[in-house]
């Protein structure tokens, strides 16, 4: 970060009383002097490269033609910063800039396992990706230039027909502000805004937040419990018998007796709230699919953090890094919690850990989980 957050007359805990999934609120000079992380030339250099996620959308002054193409995208693909009405989106930034996943971090204090990933928005005069709205909370951060943003509830959204963007055919705002280098705008799910860049060069920067449904979830962690179940425990599970069976008249319905041992079956698996806890935890904690960690070579084990792809989480009785999860307790688990929460170990607290805590933290070393020196 360029500085402290300044939160102004609100604190973190009367945002979230008052804000958090309720209410936009409008933060001026929450980080004041602030300058741009990346430059122009870095952030279209990040989206030239096939592992970084990038749009580039276009479209006629009066609003009505919108055109989007996905990246990488060699410099010679863009428009010239002097053309009007274009925007470029760079996704996961924080994947790659260590300074941007500071930045993004200072959100840390809504929880670790809701946050996403930070995505900046570089736009020439006019630019903007039209009127629109997010399932998930989202603050903009104003880092270079100026951007317009008209906002507004929406109660039942109907799209524009015909687009490659998912615009809102009628949106009234009910507000309208401009945003300078340090101002910060909160909204959240389901609230409409169109943001317009009103000067070259404009940047701002999207700190997103994960928001799954159920039925996603509900996917993930079925597949990951089911992954993880013991081919010994599969092999000895009860298989489906119909003794005393008799010539049937409908051989196409289904057996009721087959529906219920399905049924049972399933409930058996939800019956285990520690295995469902413990897939959370390593669904939660699954990497991105782009990011691939390379190994150091040999590093000698003292103060330590997390590198800032990685991703760690704990519970009452687990610690998750990466996707995978270990079974800690007593002081090897205040440690490890600590690692997580801080995100980086001292050569002290490495010292003072158990030789458990060592081994581990060793091998997480070695993955390139984590980086060697301190925060």
């Amino acid at each position: 970060m360029n500085g402290s957050f300044n939160w102004g007359r609100l604190s973190e805990s009367r945002f979230l009383s008052q804000h958090w999934q309720q209410k936009p609120v409008l933060l001026r000079q929450a980080l004041p002097g602030f300058q741009p992380v990346l430059s122009r030339s870095e952030l279209f250099a990040l989206a030239a490269q096939g592992d970084v996620e990038s749009r580039l959308i276009q479209h006629q002054s009066d609003g009505q033609a919108w055109d989007l193409s996905h990246g990488p995208f060699k410099p010679r693909q863009l428009p010239s910063p002097k053309t009007p009405n274009w925007t470029l989106l760079v996704q996961g930034v924080d994947l790659h800039s260590d300074a941007v996943s500071a930045l993004m971090r200072s959100f840390r204090f809504i929880g670790e396992a809701r946050l996403d990933d930070l995505m900046i928005s570089y736009a020439s005069p006019g630019g903007g990706v039209g009127p629109h709205l997010d399932n998930y909370d989202v603050f903009l951060l104003q880092a270079h230039g100026t951007r317009e943003w008209r906002i507004g509830p929406v109660q039942r959204p109907v799209w524009r027909d015909g687009m490659p963007l998912k615009l809102l055919k009628h949106f009234v705002p009910t507000e309208v502000m401009t945003l300078h280098p340090g101002d910060v705008l909160y909204l959240p799910p389901g609230y409409g805004h169109d943001g317009v860049a009103t000067s070259a060069d404009c940047m701002t920067y999207s700190i997103g937040f994960r928001a799954p449904t159920q039925g996603e979830l509900a996917q993930q962690l079925l597949q990951r419990h089911w992954d993880a179940m013991e081919t010994d425990e599969l092999a000895h599970g009860v298989r489906y018998g119909d003794a005393q069976l008799k010539p049937s008249r409908t051989p196409a319905r289904v057996p009721k007796p087959l529906q219920a041992f399905a049924l049972e079956a399933v409930q058996s698996m939800l019956s285990q709230p520690q295995a469902f806890h413990l897939a959370l935890g390593e669904v939660l904690t699954e990497p991105k699919p782009q990011v691939w960690f390379e190994p150091p070579g040999q590093v000698k084990l003292g103060a330590c953090r997390l590198d800032r792809r990685s991703r760690m989480l704990y519970d009452d009785t687990h610690v998750f890094l990466n996707g995978e999860a270990w079974r800690v307790k007593g002081s090897d688990a205040q440690v490890l919690r600590q690692l997580a929460d801080q995100r980086h170990l001292s050569a002290a607290q490495v010292k003072g850990a158990s030789a458990a805590v060592r081994s581990v933290l060793k091998d997480w070393l070695a993955q390139g989980w984590l980086v060697a020196g301190s925060a």
